[in-house]
Parts: C-alpha cells; structure tokens; sequence
C-alpha cells in the first residue's frame, strides 16, 4: 500500500541525506510539504539541507548517523518517531563505491562498501518495519542502483552489494506477505550514476561516475513517486534501464558468447558502466597501487 496519509503529512526518514540522491529526495519531499528526518555522518551538510527544506516550508530534522552501526540506526528511527511522533516512510540511501581489479581493491574497501551499501539496507529496515507498522502502514525504498540488474568488470563489490540488496527486499517482501502483512510496501530504486559526489575509488583515487549519468533529481522523482505510488522496482529516468537492455537480450549461443556481445554492444553505444572506470583504474593502477584511502 501507497502512504496511509498525504506526502504533506506524512514523516519520511532518509539515510544519505547530506548531498546527491539524498539531498534531492529530501527537497522534494519537503517541497510537497512533509516532514523530513535527515540521517547521514556529517552534520554540517545535513544542517545546509535542513535549511533548504525549511524555506520550503517543510519539517526538517538533522540526526547524524553512521549506518554500519545497527544500534546507531536504530537509535535513529526511534528518536525520529519520538520528535514527530511516527515514521510513514524510510528511504535507504546511503551508499559508497570501490572501482577497480577485484583482486586489488584494498580488504578494508571490501569491507567498507558492504557495510554502507548492504548491511546499512538491512539495519535501515530492521529499524523502519516496527515504526511503519506502529503507522497504521508505509513504504520502505531501497536504493539499489541499475548496476544491481547487470555484472560488469571493476564494480566486483559495488554490484555484489546492490545485488544483495534487490535480493534482500524481495525476501523481506514476500516474509511480510506471509505473515499476513499487507500495509507495509518494499519499493527498490535503480537509477543510473549520478552527477552528484559518491566516494568510488580506484586503487585509493576519487574518479567521476562512469556514464550513463543523471542529475540526482532523477532519482529523487522516482523515489517520492514510489512513496506515493508504490511498486516492487522502478528504473530512475529513461537511461536507467539502457545497461540492462544491452547487457541482456542478445541472441547468441552459449552464456559466454552471450555476455562477450553484450558488452561489445554496451561499449560500442557507450553504455557499458564499467569501461570507463576500468579504463582509468587501468592508466593509475601503477602509480596506486598501495594507496589506502
């Protein structure tokens, strides 16, 4: 089910909040009139969205928070329940990236990007369940990224993160319709790269997101429009969806020359995420290697 109240009524919690996807999503909602909760580790941005959500008119409250620590999360649905009285919506945004060779992304960067990008999903929605229940109903979104519909080389973590994430919210999804509960919606955004700051390093360098790119705002959009109007998974933006479409439907025969003409096509139309990346964790992988962020 869609919000038991009004986006203008309604409290929405947002991890990630302090830029990109965030940020957006945050504005919007306040734009409409609601209530924001904005959680992510640095204060000060969070208190620079804060105040533009406030000129809109909105509610706005900053609550830093570290999403690899399931107690921090926690504390963070039930202090926002407790400044506005209930949570009708929860948006897992927080993520971070690592691009480069499996085999030399440092351990530590493994570690990391599983932690924001999945294990911070799963405490987010362990701790916005109880709250949208105790609503009457809600919707829980998950950003999960278009990489998390299609494997490419030098995104090993990032994508096994994303994937595990669709994965966990179809899981979730069908355990809530087991038990009989039908108020609680489980959306998964999957937008393309953005043109906001989000941490990937190759080989400990900060590089630009690799194309197909959106401003933030598209995503945004589709994460209120799933608030208001839930689906299982929507694409963010028409050039959400164009990896997977020349990723996947070539007709050859084995799985092999399949995958091989895919990312021919992805690379001939530009689309394929991982070729730039690769290629620039390729040029500074010498003069890299070792650096730790």
């Amino acid at each position: 089910m869609a919000l038991t109240r009004t986006l203008a009524q309604a409290v929405v919690v947002i991890t990630g909040a302090s830029n990109g996807t965030g940020a957006a999503t945050a504005l919007e909602v306040a734009r409409g009139g609601g209530t924001v909760v904005l959680a992510a580790r640095g204060e000060p941005a969070l208190d620079a969205v804060a105040e533009r959500c406030r000129a809109f008119g909105g509610r706005a409250a900053v609550l830093p928070t570290d999403v690899t620590d399931p107690d921090a999360v926690m504390r963070l649905g039930e202090t926002a329940a407790a400044l506005f009285g209930r949570i009708d919506g929860w948006v897992n945004n927080a993520t971070t990236g690592a691009v480069g060779l499996f085999e030399e992304i440092p351990v530590d960067q493994l570690r990391q990007v599983v932690e924001v990008n999945l294990l911070g999903v799963a405490y987010g929605m362990r701790a916005a369940l109880p709250h949208l229940r105790a609503a009457g109903g809600g919707v829980l979104v998950n950003n999960a990224s278009a990489l998390s519909t299609i494997a490419l080389p030098y995104q090993s973590i990032y994508n096994a993160a994303k994937q595990g994430v669709r994965g966990l919210a179809d899981t979730v999804r069908q355990e809530l319709r087991v038990t009989g509960e039908r108020r609680i919606a489980i959306c998964t955004v999957l937008p393309a790269g953005t043109t906001a700051p989000v941490r990937r390093y190759a080989a400990g360098l900060r590089i630009a997101p690799p194309p197909p790119v959106q401003p933030p705002e598209v995503a945004a959009h589709t994460i209120v429009r799933l608030l208001t109007r839930p689906r299982r998974e929507a694409y963010a933006g028409g050039l959400a969806g164009l990896p997977w479409m020349t990723w996947r439907p070539v007709p050859v025969v084995t799985g092999f020359e399949r995958r091989a003409a895919a990312l021919r096509a992805s690379a001939m139309l530009g689309l394929a995420a991982g070729t730039a990346a690769g290629t620039i964790a390729a040029v500074t992988r010498r003069h890299a290697r070792g650096r730790r962020w």
